[in-house]
């Protein structure tokens, strides 16, 4: 069997060499987790099976990065049209506002390669070349952008990223040192994800994670939501962007119904 990587929303955490789900299995409370804290996740409408503590936060479902304001701050959600099905885009109940806009991305750090400051490239030049209201720019190498992009060094996952809130996208992405020297679809594949998930999409197969990661369920929705996008399809939907589980030498640009996906919540 390939090499299968999971992604993660603050955080593409690696799945193991032969299958999805070997670093996923732990259970809550072997993961230090209590009881409390896997409640409060459950609340918000993810999945705490895997779920770890990381600096200011939590991450779950591979790569969703979720802080304690997330946790404590959050109401009601927009419950009433979720869809829970197969395969289809999902996005959260938080999203990006004030169309048209230009996002500002950037980058932080000495450890950016120049192969991974290529692909941040080409992930922007995958959205923007769908001309949709919201479109992104590179920034610079010191910081401060709409999006901050930063390498750290941590084996525990790929990538991650969180979700919008306030209207603005998540403010960050932290990628993994290892993977800097991946091939240039797999990096550019990895931030257009994690860049996904900033402005409020979740797992194309949030419902059964079994369909790219070769093992897992339903990663759950509740308040945040997981709204079933019109005119995607009710069935698996091979090659999307936002599937949660990748191979090693996976390249995904936007398949028709992921930019159907983009241009009903963004055109």
């Amino acid at each position: 069997m390939k090499k299968t990587l999971l992604f993660s929303a603050l955080a593409l955490l690696l799945a193991g060499l032969n299958s999805c789900g070997s670093d996923g299995k732990d259970s809550i409370s072997d993961n230090g987790l209590s009881q409390e804290v896997k409640e409060q996740i459950a609340a918000l409408g993810f999945s705490s099976e895997g779920a770890f503590e990381t600096d200011g936060g939590y991450i779950v479902e591979g790569d969703i990065f979720l802080t304690e304001e997330d946790l404590h701050g959050h109401g009601p959600g927009e419950t009433h049209n979720l869809v829970v099905g197969n395969a289809e885009q999902y996005r959260t109940t938080n999203l990006v506002t004030g169309l048209p806009r230009v996002i500002t991305v950037t980058t932080s750090g000495s450890n950016i390669t120049s192969g991974l400051s290529s692909a941040i490239d080409a992930a922007i030049a995958r959205y923007n070349a769908e001309n949709l209201g919201l479109t992104f720019a590179r920034g610079g190498s010191s910081g401060g952008g709409d999006i901050n992009i930063r390498v750290v060094n941590t084996g525990q996952y790929i990538a991650s990223a969180g979700f919008p809130s306030g209207g603005n996208p998540h403010d960050e992405i932290l990628y993994a040192k290892k993977y800097n020297n991946y091939s240039a679809g797999f990096m550019t594949t990895v931030i257009a994800h994690e860049m996904g998930h900033c402005i409020g999409f979740r797992h194309t197969d949030y419902m059964n994670r079994a369909y790219s990661c070769g093992s897992g369920g339903n990663e759950g929705a509740s308040t945040v939501g997981a709204v079933h996008i019109p005119g995607t399809p009710t069935g698996p939907d091979a090659g999307s962007w936002m599937l949660a589980c990748l191979g090693a030498t996976t390249n995904r640009p936007f398949n028709a119904n992921d930019v159907i996906a983009l241009n009903f919540l963004y055109d």
